[in-house]
């Protein structure tokens, strides 16, 4: 009999792009098949990245919930996990929390729940109503994943989960395709960019809580204030989303979208952050941002908010600056400081480099991830190694 690697389903609101998405699918693709399978149950539909999967064979099943609470909803995941058989589920963020109840009444299944973010409605946490449905089904969980110190610190204290169901794990960066490297300005639009511009750029779906309006007003703050410079800028929107039409609105109102370039989704981000001189994450709320590590990972100063994990990553002085959410004023001038000096920027992007080679590998993430599993599951040393010492069977999952 063929004995297989204990299954693990995620369970996720869906599976589009963003950076818990990103997340997972490195999870999955850098296991060792050996070590754990995977599955991924999306509550409402696919997206994007199942495409990325690099294992064809993993599972991954669309309920197409739609909004709202039915208790029929709790019966489809239910059934959707009784026909998995999973030795974990591992949930993410509050529209998945209640699949712990499912999981829960299956019976044998170890249960493990990761925060990688707040509500986009409740960006500090504090909503009584959620606040109240966390503290609930808290019992149920067996052990919490965070993807920030500030998250961690907010389960505890907020959440009131005991520090030792709390492990906290960094999201790594592909460091073989985020790189320092040349400019590309081949992939700008044609006389977009000359060799004296200045390019601000940020990557992120354009939506209210990445808050680029709040840098396109800081960008025309900063054009006005310098005016030596103002006609060396540039700026760049990596990404689309609901706020693109209202953005570009706003760029032509404040007479800088002849110097933007809404680059839309891409697949060339890499390259594309090689074209930026100062990268810049605007947001009004983050777990841990992935662009912010990407951008580190390419050698790049950067100014973010002052926000969930970015002071985690954003040593003030260091390797970039910080600025309060929603203050064009305070960003504009960070943007002045850093771009009207080149040596600084040089260092800055240097300490970026440094501190992602140094504490920021997916190999260490996967590891981290994987020993939580083998401690829910209670392996020791000499059960992790081969699918031969498993404790499912070729029957118990999907073959």
């Amino acid at each position: 009999m063929v004995v297989e690697a204990p299954l693990v389903v995620h369970v996720i609101h869906s599976l589009g792009v963003g950076g818990l998405e990103n997340g997972l699918v490195n999870l999955i693709n850098r296991t060792p098949p050996d070590r754990y399978r995977h599955a991924i149950l999306c509550l409402t539909e696919s997206g994007s990245f199942q495409a990325r999967l690099q294992d064809p064979r993993v599972p991954v099943v669309a309920l197409g919930l739609p909004p709202g609470h039915r208790f029929g909803d709790y019966k489809a995941v239910w059934n959707a996990l009784r026909d998995m058989r999973p030795a974990i589920v591992h949930t993410r963020n509050l529209s998945a929390l209640e699949a712990q109840l499912a999981a829960f009444w299956l019976g044998g299944v170890k249960r493990v729940h990761g925060v990688h973010g707040r509500d986009v409605f409740d960006l500090e946490g504090k909503n009584r109503k959620y606040n109240l449905l966390r503290k609930a089904i808290r019992p149920l969980v067996e052990q919490y994943t965070t993807v920030s110190r500030d998250l961690q610190r907010w389960l505890v204290e907020v959440i009131g989960v005991p520090p030792r169901r709390v492990v906290q794990i960094y999201n790594g960066v592909n460091q073989r395709s985020f790189r320092p490297g040349p400019r590309p300005q081949e992939l700008a639009p044609q006389g977009f960019l000359g060799e004296e511009c200045l390019v601000v750029g940020t990557v992120g779906r354009l939506a209210a809580v990445k808050d680029q309006a709040t840098l396109l007003r800081a960008f025309a703050l900063l054009g006005r204030r310098e005016p030596a410079m103002e006609h060396r800028l540039r700026l760049v929107l990596v990404g689309d989303g609901p706020e693109r039409e209202s953005l570009q609105a706003l760029a032509g109102e404040l007479g800088i979208l002849e110097r933007t370039w809404f680059a839309g989704d891409r697949d060339e981000v890499p390259e594309l952050l090689r074209l930026f001189d100062l990268f810049v994450l605007p947001s009004l709320g983050e777990g841990i941002s992935n662009t912010l590590l990407e951008a580190m990972a390419t050698g790049l100063p950067v100014v973010a908010t002052r926000v969930g994990g970015n002071p985690e990553l954003v040593r003030e002085g260091e390797n970039g600056l910080l600025t309060p959410p929603g203050d064009a004023e305070a960003l504009a001038r960070a943007l002045s400081m850093l771009l009207g000096d080149a040596e600084r920027r040089r260092e800055m992007g240097a300490a970026s480099l440094a501190r992602v080679r140094r504490d920021f590998h997916w190999e260490r993430t996967v590891a981290k991830y994987l020993e939580v599993y083998d401690r829910v599951l209670g392996r020791g040393g000499d059960e992790r190694g081969t699918a031969g010492r498993s404790r499912r069977t070729k029957s118990g999952g999907f073959g």
